[in-house]
């Protein structure tokens, strides 16, 4: 992802999403003027929710409560790269195929300037960055060992043939300010009779600390953030892969 460049590159989507505290100003005129500096990029636009996760008490205890947040989506015209804003929310997404961090990191720029002029936030509660890999093996029957140095474990009382499976850490960076959430999923066909598996690695990389990055520091720590998850991707597959990936030489 970092350290390599893979011609059939797993990654179908990668995410830089940034979360501001909530003493900034905002109103609703905000998305659209965010707009208005992007369209040339971004001309198409659509409006969508989010799914908010609260908690409120109460006699049966702590109860979850579901709501939606809308957000506006300015995508480009292939419908590849998207920004979504909302209240206190700035996110940039590419999908598959994922055009390399050097494309893609000038996109984040873009947006996070183009919010930042027009909201004027005051502090960065959060930021994160996610690369979501779907990995197709050309065989049901893999051994996990053969493909992936990160996988579940199974001792020797146990079935070695199982089914579908999720394994997940979390790892702590630069003195526990961050964190790298890492997990491998593998997909369930139903009905579909197929002769491959579909295993997904997602890791997503975020400030564990609200408020220890400053605005003006926001891209030093997404390079960071960018250097550990391409160093964690390379750790968690073996050379199988890299000849499935089709990495290219430098």
């Amino acid at each position: 992802m970092v350290s390599k460049k893979y011609r059939k590159s797993p990654i179908v989507e990668a995410i830089c999403e940034f979360r501001f505290e909530e003493d900034s100003p905002w109103d609703m005129a905000i998305p659209g003027l965010v707009y208005e500096k992007v369209r040339n990029s971004f001309p198409i636009r659509r409006q969508a929710a989010q799914v908010a996760i609260g908690f409120s008490g109460s006699q049966e205890g702590i109860v979850p409560q579901f709501g939606t947040v809308p957000i506006m989506q300015f995508l480009r015209t292939d419908e590849k790269a998207l920004i979504q804003v909302g209240a206190h929310l700035l996110s940039v997404s590419v999908l598959k195929p994922y055009p390399s961090w050097q494309r893609f990191m000038p996109l984040i720029r873009k947006g996070f300037e183009a919010y930042c002029d027009v909201a004027d936030p005051k502090r960065i509660r959060r930021i994160g960055l996610r690369y979501i890999n779907h990995i197709e093996i050309p065989s049901q029957n893999i051994k996990l060992e053969d493909y992936f140095e990160f996988r579940p474990y199974v001792g020797s009382g146990l079935p070695q043939d199982f089914g579908t499976f999720v394994v997940g850490i979390q790892i702590p960076y630069e003195e526990n300010r961050d964190t790298l959430s890492l997990q491998l999923t593998s997909l369930p066909i139903p009905g579909l009779q197929t002769d491959k598996a579909i295993i997904v690695l997602s890791l997503d990389y975020f400030l564990l600390k609200p408020g220890e990055v400053a605005l003006e520091e926001a891209f030093k720590w997404i390079e960071t953030a960018h250097l550990h998850i391409g160093d964690v991707f390379e750790a968690c597959i073996t050379e199988n892969l890299r000849a499935l990936f089709k990495g290219v030489k430098k």
